[in-house]
């Protein structure tokens, strides 16, 4: 099996998002990643508010979630690797993409590459492996050609 993904737009975008399958794949041939599934789901303002506040405890939207399948000690083993979920807020990534001069283009890249880095399992809650995460989500977008 190869590496396979889905793309649930929930939101109903209204622009091209075809250039993720670029971004997605540089993110998975870098870290080396084979036989693995997720998925993105594209989501509005009070689903990812109703999301982190279940889950994170955080009663607020905020612009990417990510559920790392296996971060769970109960993971099955399995020939194909279920990594596991991102949600990605359309709506606040374009607020972030106006207020941060991106492109939607780079805005919905950036949230893609750091959503797929969490499942891989990266973090960033020191400033060591933020620097890390970080310095390889901008790598690999600039591979991408997708820079701010």
């Amino acid at each position: 099996m190869k590496n396979t993904y889905e793309i649930n737009d929930l939101v109903n975008v209204d622009f091209d998002y075809t250039y993720l399958d670029d971004v997605i794949k540089r993110v998975l041939k870098h870290e080396k990643v084979k036989n693995a599934y997720f998925s993105i789901i594209f989501v509005d303002l009070k689903e990812i508010e109703r999301i982190n506040k279940e889950y994170r405890g955080i009663d607020r939207a905020t612009d990417v979630i990510s559920f790392a399948l296996e971060d769970n000690p109960d993971k099955i083993n399995s020939d194909i690797r279920i990594l596991g979920d991102i949600y990605i807020c359309i709506p606040k990534m374009i607020e972030q993409a106006h207020t941060y001069g991106h492109s939607i283009k780079r805005e919905l890249s950036f949230l893609t590459v750091h959503g797929m880095l969490h499942l891989l399992g990266y973090d960033h809650m020191n400033k060591e492996d933020e620097k890390i995460m970080f310095g390889l989500q901008e790598l690999i977008l600039n591979e991408a050609g997708t820079t701010r």
